[in-house]
C-alpha cells in the first residue's frame, strides 16, 4: 500500500466490496502497451469487511462464473479464494413446482470440470483486499466517510469527514445498490420492487449436496440450495429462497424447527430433511438501473449501476464484466494518450455493458413472470417446453455455456 500524504491520484474507487475491489486489482496493473507509470488509486469504503470464519458460512454468498473466475484471477485473487474455501458445481437441477417440467444441465455435457463455483462474499471480498495491501500504487482508506464532491471540468475531488482532500481524473462509484455516488451525481434510474423477499441462510441437510446447485420455481417465488464444501462434508448448502412479502414474513417469524419442516417440504426434500439452519437473514427485492453508467469523470458499475433478481445468481458477474470492460476503455485510453475521464471515453464502456445488462434483467423479469403464473394453460405450456428443452441437449449446451461466460 502507498502513502496517503500524496492526494493526488489517477482514479478514486467508491466502495470496496466485491466489484469495488476487484476493480482496484484490475486498474493497478501496469499497461503493457503504454510506457506509462502504473495508475495510482485510491479505494474508499466506510466500513471494515467482515473477516472470514473458517467454522462459519456466510450467509452471502455469489456462484462464480468461469468469465468471473478468471477476471478473479487476473486480479491475482482465484488460486488464493479457491485455497481458503469454494465449492465447484458440477450440476444443476432445476423443476417447477406446478407441473411435470425439469431441466437438468452437467458439465460433462459441455467437456467442462464444473458449471462455475460457490464462493462466500467474505473469502472474496478477504483475497482481493489482502492482494491490495501488497500494492504500492493502491491506497485503501477505511474506515472513511466521503462529505463533499467538488468537480471541473479537468479534476475531481473528495473531501473526507476528517477533512482530507483527495483528487482524481476519474471516479468510480460501486458503493452498491443504495450507491451515495449515484445519488449525488443526479444519475436518472428505472427502478420497480418485485415485491418479495429473498431469505438467506447456511442449511445442513440430511443427505449430501452432490455439488449440485437445486432450484424449484413455485408460483409465489424461487428457491435455491446452493453446494457448500466444508473440508469435503458436502452437507451444507446455501439457501436462497425468494418469496412474497407476507409468505416471508411468515418464514422469518418461524422458530428454527418449523422453518426446516417448511424448507423440507418447499424443496420437495431433494436433499432429504433439513436438519439444522443457521441466522436467517432477510432483504426486499428491488430492480434497479441507471438510464446512464457515466457521466463527466464518473462511472458506476455493479449494483450502483444495475440491481437483479438473484434468482439466476448473475448480480456479481455482471459487476465483474463491467470492471473488465471499463479497464479495457480505461487502458485504452491511455495508450493514445487521452483524458481518462472525459464523457467520451466513459461512453465506450456504457455501450458495451448497457446492452448486456438489460437483456439479463429482462431474462430474470420473464422468468420471474412465467413460474409466478398459476393459470392451467400457463403450466403445461412450461411443462411441455422444459421437458422439450431438456432433451435439446445442444441447445441446452449453448444456453449454460452462455450463461458460463464461455
Amino acid at each position: 500500500m502507498g502513502s496517503l500524504a500524496d492526494s493526488q491520484y489517477d482514479i478514486i474507487i467508491v466502495g470496496a466490496g466485491m466489484v469495488g475491489a476487484a476493480a482496484a486489482c484490475l486498474l493497478s496493473k501496469e499497461n503493457q502497451s503504454a510506457a506509462s507509470a502504473p495508475l495510482k488509486i485510491a479505494l474508499i469504503e466506510t466500513k471494515v469487511a467482515k473477516s472470514f470464519d473458517p467454522e462459519q458460512f456466510d450467509p452471502r454468498v455469489a456462484a462464480i462464473t468461469e468469465r468471473s473466475r478468471c477476471i478473479l484471477a487476473s486480479c491475482n485473487s482465484w488460486t488464493a479464494i479457491a485455497e481458503l474455501r469454494a465449492c465447484a458445481y458440477q450440476a444443476m437441477e432445476v423443476w417447477d413446482a406446478e407441473s411435470t417440467g425439469r431441466v437438468s444441465f452437467d458439465c460433462a455435457d459441455i467437456h467442462q470440470p464444473n458449471l462455475g463455483h460457490i464462493v462466500e462474499s467474505a473469502v472474496i471480498i478477504q483475497v482481493l483486499l489482502q492482494q491490495i495491501r501488497l500494492l504500492d500504487n493502491v491506497d485503501l482508506i477505511c474506515p472513511a466517510e466521503i462529505d463533499q464532491y467538488y468537480q471541473d471540468d479537468s479534476m475531481m475531488s473528495v473531501q473526507l469527514a476528517d477533512g482530507r482532500h483527495l483528487s482524481c481524473s476519474l471516479l468510480i462509484g460501486a458503493d452498491g445498490g443504495h450507491s451515495k455516488v449515484r445519488e449525488y451525481f443526479g444519475f436518472e434510474c428505472k427502478q420497480w420492487s418485485y415485491n418479495h423477499q429473498a431469505i438467506v441462510a447456511t442449511v445442513t441437510t440430511e443427505k449430501p449436496n452432490l455439488r449440485t446447485a437445486w432450484q424449484r420455481f413455485m408460483s409465489t417465488g424461487p428457491l435455491a440450495l446452493l453446494p457448500l464444501d466444508l473440508q469435503g462434508d458436502l452437507h451444507k448448502s446455501s439457501l436462497v429462497w425468494s418469496q412474497d412479502v407476507l409468505e416471508a414474513k411468515r418464514l422469518m417469524a418461524l422458530d428454527d424447527q418449523q422453518f426446516c419442516a417448511e424448507l423440507s417440504q418447499a424443496s420437495e426434500q431433494c436433499l432429504g430433511d433439513v436438519l439444522l439452519v443457521d441466522r436467517r437473514f432477510s432483504f426486499p427485492l428491488t430492480q434497479n438501473h441507471a438510464t446512464d453508467y457515466v457521466k463527466s469523470r464518473v462511472a458506476l458499475v455493479g449494483d450502483a449501476a444495475h440491481t437483479i433478481h438473484p434468482l439466476a445468481g448473475q448480480g456479481v458477474n455482471l459487476g465483474f464484466a463491467d470492471i473488465h470492460v471499463l479497464s479495457e476503455e480505461i487502458f485504452r485510453a491511455i495508450d493514445r494518450n487521452l483524458d481518462i475521464g472525459d464523457v467520451r471515453i466513459l461512453k465506450r464502456y456504457q455501450r458495451r455493458r448497457q446492452p448486456e445488462n438489460i437483456a439479463a434483467m429482462g431474462i430474470m423479469e420473464g422468468f420471474k413472470r412465467l413460474f409466478a403464473a398459476d393459470q392451467l394453460p400457463v403450466r403445461l405450456l412450461r411443462s411441455f417446453g422444459m421437458t422439450k428443452f431438456d432433451k435439446i441437449i445442444p441447445l441446452k449446451n449453448q444456453v449454460i455455456k452462455r450463461a458460463m461466460g464461455l
